[in-house]
C-alpha cells in the first residue's frame, strides 16, 4: 500500500472533470507544471510529455486543509502513535494535502518548542504549518510571540481554558495574550471548557464511584463548554480582536458563537469530524472491551475533550455548518492506541484524550453534508479547504484551483463508495472510532505539490518531501478593526473636564 515516491512527471493534465472552487464550478481541464497550477480551461491541449489523468464524471477540487491536528504529541507519560510521516500519509490517502499542527512550548519556551517540532517534521511527506500554544505569561513569552510571527511564519496562538494544572491559563493571561495577538495581527484560538468546573466534575464522579469512560463525559457537560466559549468571546470583544474557537462540540458553544456573529463580532467556529459523525452512545457500552468489528478495543477510544455529545448535538452542528454559523471543519486528530487508552481502565482521568480523523474527514464531510443535500460541492470546498486558507492567510496559494495556486488537488468520484476500517486505514492506530462506517463519494486521486501521491488505492509518499508553509499575519479577519477602535475612542466623551472644587 506504500510505495517510495510520487509520480515522476512534473507535468500533469487532468481532463474533463468538474472543477470546483468555493464559489464556482465548471467542466474544465487543469494543467500543472512543477507543482503549480498553470491553466484551468476547457479542452487544454499540450504537446509535451505530460501525464494525463481522466476525471470525466468526477469532481476536481482543492486538497483538504486540516486546521487542527496533533502529530507526535508528547503528553508526558506517552506520545501519539502518528508522527509527521504516518499521520500525513494517512491524510493524503484521505484527500487532505496540508495540515496545521500545534507546537507545544518546551519548559515554557516558544523557541525551544518550535525547534522541537521542526525536528519532528523533518520526515513530513506533505505541506504543513504550525499554530503555537501559550501556557504561561511573562515578557519573554511576549517577545517570543513577536519572533514567531515576524520570523517563523506562525500567525495563530492557542490558549487552553481547560486541563487545570497542566495547560490551563486564567482570564488575566487570556487578556494579555489576546492583546498581544491583536498587536501582532495573529489569530487567538481557544480550547473552550471551564477547567475549574471540569476539575470539580471529575472529583464528583470519583466520589460517586463513576470511574469508567462515561465519567469523562459526565464530568464535563456541554454547559462548561458553553460557559467558556461565551467568556472567551466576551473577552475577545473587550479587546476587539478576532477569535477562533477550536473543536466546537455542543449546541451550547455553537449558540454562543451564533450570538456573537449576529452582533457583528469576528468569531470563527470549528467543529470537527467526530462531532459531526458520532454521538456518545458508545461510552455506555457495558463492556470496557468491545468488539466493534475490529481488534479488541476500548470504549475509551472515544474519549476526547470536549467530549463527543449526546445525539442531537451532531445534527445541530451540521445545520450550523450549512447555514454559515460555523465556518470550517477540522479533526483534532490525536491518535492513542488501545494499549495507551487502557491506562485509564480504572480511572477515566488517566485516559489520554483524542480520536482519529485526519484520513476520514474529507469522506465523512462529503457523505454527511453533501450527500444529504445540506451543502453543495462548492460549500464542501469552502468548509474543507478554502476558508481555512483564508483564515490563516495562505489563499489562493492554498485552497483553490486557480492559475498560480499550488497543485494540491483531489479527484472525488461521487458514484463510488468508501468503507472505514482499522484494517485498511493508514494511521498507526489499531482502532478507528468510525469503524465499519460506509458512505458515498470516494477520493480516488490525491495530488500534492504536483505529485500523484494516492491513486488506485496505493500511496506513493516520500519522507522529507513536505514543506513548511509560513503563514503571514493580518488575515482578512483583521480588516476594519482599527476603524472599530477609532469609533470606540471617539465615543467615549471622556475624560470629563470638571471644575476643581474651591477650597
Amino acid at each position: 500500500m506504500f510505495c517510495d515516491a510520487g509520480t515522476g512527471s512534473s507535468k500533469l493534465l487532468i481532463k474533463g472533470g468538474t472543477v470546483v472552487n468555493a464559489h464556482h464550478q465548471q467542466i474544465a481541464d487543469v494543467y500543472v507544471e512543477d507543482g503549480v497550477i498553470v491553466a484551468v480551461n476547457p479542452n487544454i491541449r499540450v504537446v509535451d510529455d505530460v501525464t494525463v489523468i481522466d476525471a470525466f464524471g468526477k469532481y476536481v477540487m482543492p486538497g483538504g486543509i486540516d486546521p487542527h491536528t496533533h502529530l507526535e504529541f508528547d503528553v508526558g507519560f506517552t506520545a501519539t502513535v502518528d508522527d509527521f510521516f504516518s499521520g500525513q500519509a494517512a491524510a493524503l490517502a484521505g484527500g487532505t494535502t496540508m495540515h496545521i499542527d500545534f507546537v507545544i512550548p518546551l519548559n515554557g519556551s516558544l523557541t525551544a518548542g518550535f525547534e522541537d517540532y521542526e525536528k519532528k517534521a523533518k520526515k513530513s511527506c506533505m505541506d504543513y504549518g504550525f499554530h503555537m500554544v501559550i501556557t504561561k505569561w511573562d515578557e519573554t513569552v511576549s517577545r517570543e510571540m513577536e519572533l514567531m510571527v515576524k520570523e517563523k511564519g506562525i500567525n495563530s496562538f492557542k490558549f487552553f481554558m481547560a486541563y487545570k494544572g497542566i495547560l490551563m491559563i486564567n482570564d488575566e493571561l487570556l487578556l494579555e495574550g489576546f492583546k498581544k495577538c491583536k498587536s501582532l495581527g495573529a489569530l487567538a484560538m481557544v480550547h473552550a471548557e471551564n477547567g475549574d468546573a471540569v476539575y470539580e466534575g471529575q472529583e464528583k464522579m470519583i466520589e460517586l464511584g463513576i470511574t469508567g469512560p462515561e465519567g469523562h463525559a459526565l464530568s464535563r457537560p456541554s454547559v462548561v463548554e458553553g460557559e467558556a466559549t461565551g467568556r472567551a468571546i466576551h473577552l475577545a470583544d473587550f479587546v476587539n480582536t478576532p477569535l477562533y474557537v477550536v473543536h466546537v462540540m455542543s449546541i451550547d458553544a455553537m449558540e454562543e458563537i451564533a450570538k456573537a456573529r449576529k452582533s457583528g463580532q469576528k468569531v470563527i467556529g470549528e467543529p470537527i469530524a467526530s462531532g459531526l459523525a458520532l454521538d456518545e452512545s458508545w461510552l455506555w457500552h457495558p463492556d470496557f472491551e468491545i468488539a466493534a468489528k475490529q481488534v479488541p478495543s476500548l470504549v475509551s477510544i472515544y474519549v476526547m475533550s470536549p467530549p463527543i455529545r449526546k445525539r442531537g448535538h451532531d445534527k445541530a452542528l451540521q445545520a450550523a455548518l450549512s447555514t454559515g454559523i460555523l465556518q470550517l471543519v477540522g479533526t483534532d486528530h490525536c491518535a492513542f492506541n488501545s494499549t495507551q487508552k487502557a491506562r485509564g481502565i480504572d480511572d477515566f482521568r488517566k485516559i489520554p484524550n483524542g480520536v482519529n480523523g485526519i484520513e476520514e474527514r474529507m469522506h465523512l464531510v462529503w457523505d454527511i453534508m453533501v450527500e444529504s443535500g445540506q451543502i453543495t460541492p462548492s460549500d464542501y470546498v469552502r468548509l474543507t479547504s478554502t476558508e481555512c486558507a483564508r483564515i490563516f492567510n495562505i489563499y489562493p496559494k492554498k485552497g483553490a484551483i486557480l492559475p498560480g495556486s499550488d497543485a494540491d488537488i483531489i479527484i472525488l468520484n461521487p458514484n463510488s463508495s468508501f468503507e472505514i476500517s482499522a484494517k485498511s486505514h493508514h494511521s498507526r492506530l489499531d482502532t478507528n472510532v468510525y469503524e465499519g462506517r460506509t458512505g458515498k463519494g470516494k477520493i480516488e486521486v490525491t495530488i500534492a505539490g504536483g505529485r500523484v501521491v494516492w491513486e488506485n488505492d496505493e500511496l506513493k509518499v516520500t519522507p522529507g518531501s513536505g514543506r513548511y508553509i509560513q503563514m503571514p499575519p493580518f488575515s482578512y479577519l483583521f480588516d476594519g478593526l482599527d476603524k472599530k477602535d477609532a469609533i470606540y475612542l471617539n465615543s467615549l466623551q471622556a475624560p470629563v473636564k470638571r471644575a476643581k472644587a474651591s477650597s
